[in-house]
């Protein structure tokens, strides 16, 4: 398929640049597979579209301040680091589950600066200097370099700091203080538990402990899975053919418990509801690898790029904010609901007004 066939026009007004005033309260719209139906109601009615024995399964990865503004040591010049991920020196894969990803101090991270970058350059942040990021070697990728990080105090104090959120470049930031704040707390899952990602699961953003509350008292069952979103989630398709784009890899991890509850609601017939397409990878990724579709506990990494058309294995239902055009993102929920009415879709969407992207609404696709 051509990547030109997913394209749509979105007025700039209606790209979200807050958080709704209280979580809980963005609208939904639902599309109705079956019946191609669309729906105008809110995330406070999710539990309506659900039965006892669904199971709604979330990304519990926490969001950190990876974005740090600082300067070389060595020469005048500013310098930019966003911490894509942590890389241990031996390469080995770094596990999403039982510890924090800020326990390293070996990073890929994506370096910008007013002047060419070379190994063994050195740049400091915070106010006095404390922290200091060696560049090791580059890696492939506009801009990405191995850094080890040093300091006399834990990385993570740093970074809660003097560190920034790193909200994705359409939600436009004057850098106060205010909005800081502001995106420390909105731009996090009320259930975010692993440390390690650059990029939120924007899908779960909408959720309460009310209206989780209000899912569980339906009969279903609530899991999570961890997947560290990196900053691939926002690049954009560049190839003419979309079958020719490749995906970034990123860290999963499925525990016991979550794979047992799927496995266990397909058998009874109950339906999985996704939350977010980091969830949507992670288990049709592991449903890929094992010789009968079925969800099995593990840790590893998944490149899989999901577009139509795609036989999905897990995911029967899904939650998920408006994505950018020709987004890998929105070939993902096109894969699910057919690219046709998908666009249709946005398109009422922006006729109603929704507010589009990690900060906006969210549509429920059943």
């Amino acid at each position: 398929m051509k990547t030109s066939q997913f394209w749509y026009a979105l007025p700039q007004n209606l790209i979200a640049q807050h958080p709704a005033k209280e979580r809980g309260t963005d609208r939904m719209l639902v599309l109705e597979r079956s019946t191609c139906r669309l729906y105008h109601r809110h995330i406070a009615d999710i539990a309506e579209y659900m039965s006892a024995g669904d199971v709604l399964v979330v990304n519990d990865t926490k969001v950190f301040p990876a974005r740090l503004l600082g300067r070389w040591a060595d020469t005048p010049g500013e310098v930019e680091i966003l911490m894509v991920g942590a890389a241990p020196r031996d390469g080995a894969p770094v596990s999403t589950g039982g510890g924090d990803a800020l326990d390293s101090t070996v990073w890929n991270c994506i370096v910008g600066s007013g002047r060419k970058a070379r190994a063994g350059q050195v740049a400091v942040f915070g106010p006095a200097g404390e922290l200091e990021a060696r560049l090791e070697a580059p890696l492939p990728g506009i801009g990405m370099w191995r850094v080890t990080f040093s300091s006399s105090r834990p990385l993570a104090a740093l970074l809660d700091e003097f560190g920034h959120t790193p909200v994705p470049p359409y939600v436009k930031r004057r850098g106060t203080a205010e909005e800081e704040m502001e995106d420390r707390r909105r731009y996090q899952t009320v259930y975010a538990k692993n440390t390690g990602s650059v990029a939120a699961p924007t899908a779960g953003l909408h959720f309460t402990p009310a209206i989780l509350d209000s899912i569980r008292a339906k009969g279903v069952g609530v899991h999570s899975v961890t997947l560290h979103v990196g900053p691939g989630t926002f690049r954009p398709v560049k190839t003419v053919e979309i079958e020719d784009h490749k995906m970034d890899f990123e860290a999963f991890t499925v525990p016991p418990e979550t794979a047992d509850a799927i496995n266990a609601c397909k058998e009874s017939g109950g339906r999985v509801f996704c939350c977010g397409s980091t969830v949507v990878r992670t288990l049709e990724s592991v449903a890929a690898s094992t010789p009968d579709g079925r969800v099995a506990p593990m840790s590893g990494a998944s490149d899989i790029f999901i577009y139509p058309p795609y036989e999905f294995k897990v995911c029967d239902a899904m939650l998920t904010n408006f994505h950018l055009p020709q987004s890998t993102l929105l070939m993902m929920v096109s894969a699910l609901a057919g690219r046709e009415r998908i666009l249709s879709s946005y398109a009422i969407a922006i006729r109603y007004g929704y507010k589009f992207f990690s900060y906006g609404d969210c549509m429920l696709i059943v």
